[in-house]
């Protein structure tokens, strides 16, 4: 068990969090602006797109939760998940 604790702090300490048992070690950090955000492919939405058809219960809450998680297209025709 010695081994999976080394391993922890090893990652803690390369993923910015720090391995002196703060509350916040391991949590990543806020994105500093649009610049370092990676894209979101088609094929990305299409596949969240599924998984949230096959978690929802109905129609309604499909609708719903693409909305939420800007899956759906908005007025102009874009996908707020890709912007």
């Amino acid at each position: 068990m010695n081994g999976s604790v080394e391993v922890r702090q090893f990652l803690l300490r390369y993923e910015g969090g720090d391995s002196g048992g703060g509350g916040l070690a391991g949590l990543p950090s806020q994105r500093a602006g649009q610049a370092d955000a990676p894209r979101v492919s088609d094929d990305q939405v299409r596949r969240a797109r599924l998984a949230v058809a096959a978690g929802a219960t109905d129609a309604a809450d499909c609708a719903q939760l693409l909305d939420m998680l800007g899956l759906l297209p908005d007025d102009e025709g874009q996908i707020p998940a890709q912007r």
